[in-house]
Formats: C-alpha cells, sequence, structure tokens
C-alpha cells in the first residue's frame, strides 16, 4: 500500500506543501540529509489550531494539531523528491508544543504527529525524538514541528 493510500485509509490526503512565513526555505539538503523547517498546523494558509495546549486546547486537539503539522512534513518531502520511493526514514522529530503554565503532556500531544508518520510510512517512520514547551510560538500555532530525514541516492 502506498503512503498516499494509507493517508486514505485515515481519512486523510496530502496537502499542497504549505510556503515559509519568512526568508527561509521549507527544506533544505545536505547530502543525503533533509532539514524541514518548522512546520505548522496550517490548513489553506491558516493556522488550525493556535493557543496554548491545557489552557485553550485539550490534549487531542494538540495531537490532533500535531498530525496536522505532520501532513505537512509530509507534503513537503514529497514535493521535495517527487514523491516517497527516495525517502530512507525519518531520523528527528522535534515537537514544540504551545502550553499552558504547569502543563507537562507535551510529549503525548508529539505522539500525534509519530503516530501519523508509523502508520503512514510504516519503516520509515522510525525516529529521535524531543518534545519542547513553549509559552508562545508564532502565529500563535499550537505545534510546530522540525523534521530531519534521511533519502537514498537516485
Amino acid at each position: 500500500m502506498s503512503i498516499q493510500e494509507r493517508l486514505a485509509a485515515r481519512g486523510l490526503a496530502l496537502p499542497n506543501p504549505p510556503q515559509p512565513l519568512g526568508s527561509y526555505t521549507a527544506v533544505s539538503q545536505a547530502g543525503d540529509l533533509l532539514f524541514i523547517s518548522g512546520q505548522l498546523p496550517l490548513a489553506d494558509g491558516k493556522v488550525v489550531w493556535q493557543g496554548q495546549v491545557g489552557r485553550d486546547l485539550t490534549l487531542e486537539q494538540g495531537k490532533r494539531a500535531a498530525e496536522l503539522a505532520a501532513l505537512n512534513v509530509l507534503a513537503q518531502i514529497h514535493q521535495h523528491l517527487g514523491g516517497f520511493e527516495r525517502l530512507d526514514h525519518i531520523v528527528r522529530l522535534e515537537g514544540h508544543v504551545t502550553s499552558a503554565e504547569g502543563w507537562l503532556q507535551q510529549p503525548a500531544v508529539v505522539d500525534g504527529a509519530s503516530d501519523l508518520f508509523a502508520d503512514v510510512l510504516g519503516e520509515k517512520a522510525g525516529h529521535a525524538r524531543a518534545a519542547y514547551s513553549h509559552f508562545q510560538q508564532p502565529a500563535n500555532a499550537a505545534v510546530i514541528l522540525v523534521v530531519i530525514a534521511q533519502i537514498r541516492a537516485r
């Protein structure tokens, strides 16, 4: 089953990759590594999930924000490579979660991204991971994901 078919089985489709919000590139390649700039929970150019998880959003909504940001990561990879055939695996995932003071479930929020990767990428999903807490982030995004992926030679 292809990655697009696995997404469809979850009721999802690969979106158009979001444009950077500043003066940087969405993906930078160095050798066999792709560095994917911070991806927000954007859909149709708008941040869908905003505010602090644990105050404005529930844990479940935070996970959905992470899943949407992960979908945008996949869209960036797909656009940069022209498909997923050369994707070897996700190396590292950093989840930056906008959190209420004293709220400590950031790893559970980032599970929304890790679970999506596992479901649709299978063996290509294995990754090291870190979850961070922030009081505020650009565009009031609830989650921002930064990813490093390894690719195979042509």
